[in-house]
């Protein structure tokens, strides 16, 4: 092989090398896997998930009785 065929081959290998690790280089990186940042919950969610739990509710019924549950606690008494 001749030098010239050396040095491009060498030089296209470096470049593809300093272009991988740029793209690498993000300003904003995702999350770590199983991570996700959730919201926090406030008082009134956690209170009807408790009072839902304590009468068993799950699926469609618990999402309609949390949802009318927090409407209520957030209309003024």
């Amino acid at each position: 092989m001749s030098l010239v065929v050396r040095t491009t081959i060498a030089a296209a290998v470096a470049s593809l090398m300093l272009v991988g690790a740029a793209l690498a280089q993000t300003s904003n990186p995702a999350p770590a896997m199983g991570a996700t940042a959730k919201p926090a919950r406030s008082a009134a969610s956690i209170e009807c998930s408790k009072q839902a739990d304590a009468k068993g509710l799950h699926g469609k019924a618990r999402k309609k009785f949390r949802s009318e549950c927090r409407k209520g606690a957030a209309k003024p008494q």
